[in-house]
């Protein structure tokens, strides 16, 4: 999975699970101050990727993440280490 399929599934989540308009989700929109994703809105955003990520999450990774990019590259970093299966 290439890191434009990866934000497509992102912005997707975003925008069904916290109705955030499509035109406002860009991989520099950052997460609290542009889509006003909170802690706990972030908590669910991640179990939200665990099916992306074939079960093997590991929510330390994304502690540093504040921008859609930062969550597509940490996405597509896990998915290529080599020790988690794609799930399309």
């Amino acid at each position: 999975m290439d890191k434009d399929e990866i934000f497509q599934r992102i912005a997707g989540i975003l925008h069904d699970t916290f109705g955030i308009a499509r035109e406002n989700i860009r991989p520099e929109a950052m997460l609290a101050g542009d889509l006003d994703i909170d802690s706990i809105d972030a908590v669910d955003l991640i179990v939200q990727l665990k099916p992306m990520l074939g079960g093997n999450l590991r929510p330390e990774a994304f502690k540093a993440v504040r921008s859609v990019q930062d969550v597509v590259d940490t996405v597509h970093t896990m998915l290529h280490a080599g020790n988690v299966a794609p799930v399309k």
